[in-house]
């Protein structure tokens, strides 16, 4: 009996290390989609309080990256000069809000302010959805027909046609110079996936551009990878910081096409969509990669502990991401704990992988709506402690300056850590966040330990929790820039 009872004690203790063990850097990101409708008849006024409430919840509960869906269908939930208003906003394509506002430029801000980062999501090529009916008169299918192909109910911008490429890079550049954003995303929709008794209609552009390309599944896939090396240094001409990142889908090829895909049964990327995405990956022509693993641990065609194993031996090239469908993994059962749903070992699974650095969540609602416990299993467990952005020192990797004229001060009654920004020549230089760290009298510092970041901001002040001045702290201070490159530290020793 004792000996039962210690062996519980034993495994709980370690079930709480291996939740509590966590990395000081990690991207934890959620896909805030609109084509869902759940902004739809909502107005500025209640789409800014349901944005709102998520974005309290996911700070809260450890998030730092927010991916933001901005173009669905060749239309724009921004200020756009070349497409027309989403309906996914206003009910109507076309139609501007009512009072005006701009969703993006709103979001960016709002992430900046929780110390998030704001990654714009666009859908590149679908130019409508199966849903939507009418087009408005700005919308380039209505504009330039020739431009698209229908095919399963939705239309297609044509990835055959060079004009295509330069016109889907200039929205992007577009977005990247007018908004602060962090990140630009796109996800798995490149040629349409396959339906059933339908062909893709493009033996004319084929015919114009097959430039010697024989085979014409090759010619596809040499279309989106041109697209794809334009698109990356369209966005990085504009601002070479902006983090560009693809979700593709979760199997890139099954093992009975290639001896080097893996052990599954599904439609694959690189021979059903087009999308040589390792490709990308190994030509650094991505900053990172998020494929879609959406479904659970021992799905009989798409094995999700097969596929992170794949991704993580096949795609250490850039920053690895895995997409988590939240309702798939609290729906199913732990394989080998049937009381339990899939999070604990998913979670287990991420940290046996050697190049796995992040999770993005599909999608914020159902994380914010708690299901299955999920968020609260990440806010008092996994990601318990605030965490940096993986670093990406391909783009850059020298840290800024640190802060300067570290000081505690009462200030309208509250004390007060204030600081300075430290000089910046160049945008590489610039400290965008601030990390504030906490020791006890006579602990050693280690700005490694996670469990020491009181806050990670965007302010140059932070309150701090006075009692009585009775005990002593040292507080550290540092910068980070746009690439996660941390500073040296300043230290402050304070009486609380």
């Amino acid at each position: 009996m004792k000996r039962n009872i210690f062996l519980a004690f034993i495994l709980l203790l370690a079930g709480i290390q291996e939740m509590q063990s966590q990395e000081k850097r990690e991207f934890r990101g959620a896909w805030v989609q609109c084509v869902n409708g759940q902004f739809l008849g909502l107005g500025k006024d209640g789409m800014q309080q349901m944005l709102t409430r998520q974005l309290d919840e996911m700070n809260k509960d450890g998030v730092n990256a927010i991916i933001f869906q901005v173009r669905a269908e060749c239309d724009a939930l921004y200020a756009s000069p070349y497409e027309p208003w989403s309906r996914f906003l206003t009910g109507q394509q076309g139609k501007a809000p009512q009072p005006y506002w701009d969703p993006l430029a709103w979001m960016v801000s709002e992430c900046h302010k929780r110390g998030m980062e704001l990654h714009a999501w666009i859908n590149p090529y679908r130019a409508k959805t199966k849903t939507t009916n009418t087009l408005a008169s700005n919308h380039i299918a209505i504009r330039k027909p020739g431009a698209v192909f229908a095919y399963d109910n939705q239309l297609i911008l044509n990835p055959g046609q060079p004009e295509n490429r330069e016109y889907i890079c200039k929205i992007a550049s577009d977005i990247v110079r007018r908004y602060d954003v962090d990140g630009f995303h796109i996800d798995d929709y490149f040629y349409p996936y396959p339906a059933a008794g339908q062909a893709i209609p493009d033996d004319q552009e084929y015919a114009l551009y097959g430039n010697g390309i024989k085979d014409r599944g090759d010619w596809r896939r040499y279309n989106v990878n041109l697209f794809m090396k334009q698109l990356c240094d369209s966005i990085h001409h504009v601002k070479p910081w902006v983090k560009f990142g693809v979700s593709p889908f979760g199997i890139y090829r099954n093992k009975s096409n290639s001896p080097a895909g893996s052990n599954t049964k599904g439609l694959q990327n690189y021979d059903d969509l087009y999308a040589d995405v390792l490709l990308w990956v190994n030509n650094g022509w991505v900053d990172y990669c998020a494929p879609q693993l959406y479904w659970q641990i021992g799905h009989p065609a798409a094995d999700y502990d097969e596929l992170i194993r794949w991704w993580d031996s096949h795609a250490a090239n850039r920053p690895l991401y895995i997409g988590e469908d939240v309702e798939r993994t609290v729906k199913y059962a732990d394989p080998q704990d049937a009381n339990s749903h899939q999070l604990k070992a998913k979670r287990r699974l991420h940290r046996e992988m050697r190049h796995v650095n992040g999770t993005v969540l599909w999608y914020a609602k159902s994380f914010c709506d708690n299901i299955g416990n999920y968020a609260s299993a990440m806010r008092t467990g996994y990601w318990k402690y605030p965490a940096l952005q993986p670093k990406m020192p391909f783009i850059d990797n020298k840290a800024p300056k640190k802060p300067k004229h570290v000081m505690p001060v009462w200030a309208n009654g509250d004390y007060v850590l204030f600081w300075q920004a430290p000089k910046a020549k160049k945008w590489a230089d610039e400290a965008v966040r601030y990390v504030v760290y906490r020791f006890d009298k006579g602990e050693r510092i280690n700005t490694e330990d996670p469990s020491k970041i009181v806050a990670i901001t965007p302010d140059c002040h932070y309150k701090l929790p006075y009692a009585d001045g009775r005990t002593r702290y040292t507080y550290v201070v540092t910068a980070v820039d746009r690439m996660s490159n941390e500073s040296k530290t300043v230290k402050k020793k304070i009486s609380l």
